[in-house]
């Protein structure tokens, strides 16, 4: 099994970024999608989950505004689209794989880094 994060990047406040969480190994489908986020110095943050089947989400309270998970199946790919983002957004972005949204994740990407920065 092989999740890997891409879409990462250097972007200005207010701007946009889409990530993509690609698995192998595995169905996104089947299984629950969590996107993390740590930066220098801080704990790891929950950021949404996409759950397995029916595809609901679920979203931190604060970013639930400006962030959104979906997935293609066909693609086996899980995307987190970050829009209006702020210098307090930088961290690295990871994604994660479980039986369930309230797992912390059995199987894990190696992160993607974003900076948000004029």
């Amino acid at each position: 099994v092989r999740l890997v994060e891409s879409g990462g990047g250097l972007v200005q406040p207010g701007g946009s970024l889409r990530l993509s969480c690609t698995a192998s190994g595995l169905a996104v489908a089947s299984y629950a999608v969590n996107w993390w986020r740590q930066a220098p110095g801080k704990e790891r943050e929950g950021v949404s989950c996409i759950d397995k089947g029916d595809g609901k989400t679920y979203y931190s309270d604060s970013l639930k505004d400006r962030f959104t998970a979906s997935r293609d199946n066909a693609k086996n790919v899980v995307f987190l689209q970050m829009n209006n983002l702020k210098p307090d957004d930088t961290a690295v972005y990871l994604c994660s794989a479980d039986s369930s949204c309230l797992r912390p994740g059995h199987y894990w990407g190696q992160g993607t880094q974003v900076t948000v920065s004029s």
